[in-house]
């Protein structure tokens, strides 16, 4: 008899489209074509906690009238307090503890008292005793067998008993007991890989939160920049210095503003929802982010040192290690099954016949079980046991080579992350200097205002640039620190907080 327990956890990460909306209006078409807006598209169904428990959580309090201030820390503490995925990993652990204490039951003594009462009837002639066998015995009864004898006798009789059992030796036992506690080992790495997971799900949650805040107040500014223009091309159509179609396209621009703010507006809004599904905190309470979007450039380092740090902290690792342990285990418990198993059991008590009196009773059994011939469940038991340790020690030689081509892959993408933030930085900055010397242009009767909104999309189109590379490079830093198996004691550094 054996024991074999596997736990695993599988998660996966969401991903969100952004595409573009073309605005024409009338007799400005052909002037306006080609020019498009930078809208997101409607996103596809928010995720649900019935296709990843990590998109799922425990909501502690109701909403209330106040703002909820969120830093990342408190996000992902809450995270970490209230996350579905791992609420489930923690059940997995406990149950895992509640088996290796049964298992520890086999070898502790196992003491029950135990008492009984009742009223009894024998008939003796059923056991034998019939007039037959009591004429054998007449003379003993020189006037002959007692009148009105009755073979049918009744009798209150009373026990009590303490009893005791208790397994000495056996080794297919010990193992089994061996390879719980290494699967209650592996529920325990589990649990700490879904942890990680909490805080990789949770901090890129809040990440995009502000990635679209930041969208939103730059879609603003350019509406704000949009209604001085359309003010301004009003005010020179009125005073007859410019025509009529100066004025149609600045209102086009600002409109079209407008469309991208509402856009933008309620992608952040689905986005807090999101996030607020993943910490636990109600839908309907209002939240604020205290944190503004971190940038900061990674220390130096090879993948030879990621690799060993990962070996050392990967849960998923350490996992696996546990069960090639379990696995071991339960083959030794499976060849141990032809080992002979001893086992004592007990019991002292008394026992009598109410008017007639008590007496004490004692039994002491020793048992020693030997194994002659099962050759079919033995050997049965065997090929499984190895089969089932086969299997994860592929799994163990395979997780070292995607540690390795993770951790790699990891560092790639922060650096071409990294260079792209620097790009778009410039990029930003070159916008901006050409919307500045259109604008001064503009106001100086040189130019009409087509070059000025194009300049003015052009700027927008540098800024999402911007955010979404700045969000990019800050998911791949999370992911190196996961590859690596830090991510929930060095998220905070690895994001330069």
């Amino acid at each position: 008899m054996f024991v074999t327990l596997l736990f695993k956890s599988v998660v996966s990460r969401r991903g969100v489209p952004v595409a573009g909306l073309l605005v024409a209006l009338g007799c400005a078409t052909a002037t306006l074509q080609g020019q498009t807006a930078e809208l997101p598209s409607n996103p596809s169904p928010n995720p649900s906690s019935l296709s990843n428990t990590y998109y799922g959580s425990v909501t502690l309090h109701p909403a209330t009238d106040g703002v909820l201030k969120l830093s990342l820390d408190e996000a992902v503490s809450r995270g970490l307090e209230t996350n579905l995925g791992l609420k489930d990993a923690e059940t997995q652990e406990r149950t895992f503890k509640g088996q290796l204490i049964d298992a520890a039951q086999v070898f502790l003594p196992s003491i029950t008292v135990s008492g009984s009462t009742g009223f009894h009837q024998y008939d003796l002639a059923a056991f034998g005793f019939g007039p037959g066998i009591l004429g054998k015995f007449s003379g003993l009864f020189p006037n002959g067998l007692p009148p009105g004898l009755s073979f049918i006798t009744k009798a209150d009789l009373t026990t009590g008993q303490i009893n005791y059992e208790q397994t000495i030796f056996s080794g297919p036992y010990i193992d089994a007991y061996k390879a719980v506690r290494a699967a209650e080992k592996s529920a325990y790495f589990g649990k700490m890989s879904a942890r990680g997971e909490v805080v990789q799900q949770v901090a890129s949650a809040y990440l995009q939160v502000i990635a679209a805040q930041s969208d939103v107040d730059n879609a603003k500014a350019l509406m704000d920049a949009d209604k001085v223009l359309l003010d301004q091309a009003h005010a020179k159509h009125e005073a007859g210095t410019v025509a009529n179609l100066d004025e149609l396209r600045a209102r086009v621009q600002y409109q079209q503003q407008q469309q991208t703010v509402v856009a933008y507006e309620n992608k952040r809004e689905k986005e807090e929802i999101l996030l607020k599904r993943e910490i636990g905190v109600a839908p309907g309470q209002k939240i604020e982010l205290t944190d503004p979007a971190p940038y900061s450039e990674l220390a130096s380092r090879t993948p030879e040192e990621l690799k060993t740090e990962a070996y050392a902290n990967r849960q998923d690792y350490q996992n696996l290690q546990a069960q090639e342990r379990e696995g071991r285990m339960a083959l030794g418990a499976s060849r141990q099954e032809r080992l002979p198993t001893l086992s004592f059991k007990g019991n002292y008590g008394v026992t009598g016949v109410t008017g007639v009196g008590y007496h004490g009773t004692l039994s002491a059994i020793g048992t020693l079980s030997v194994p002659i011939f099962r050759e079919g469940s033995l050997r049965g038991d065997n090929d499984v046991a190895k089969a089932q340790l086969e299997s994860v020690d592929l799994q163990l030689r395979d997780i070292r080579g995607r540690i390795d081509q993770q951790v790699r892959s990891a560092m790639l993408d922060v650096q071409a992350a990294q260079k792209l933030v620097q790009v778009a930085r410039s990029n930003v900055d070159l916008a901006t200097q050409a919307l500045s010397d259109e604008t001064d242009r503009f106001n100086a009767g040189l130019d009409d205002t087509l070059p000025l909104v194009q300049a003015q999309a052009t700027l927008q189109n540098a800024q999402s640039n911007l955010v979404a590379s700045l969000y990019q490079f800050n998911l791949a830093k999370l992911a190196l620190a996961r590859s690596a198996g830090v991510i929930e004691q060095q998220y905070r550094s690895y994001l330069g907080r």
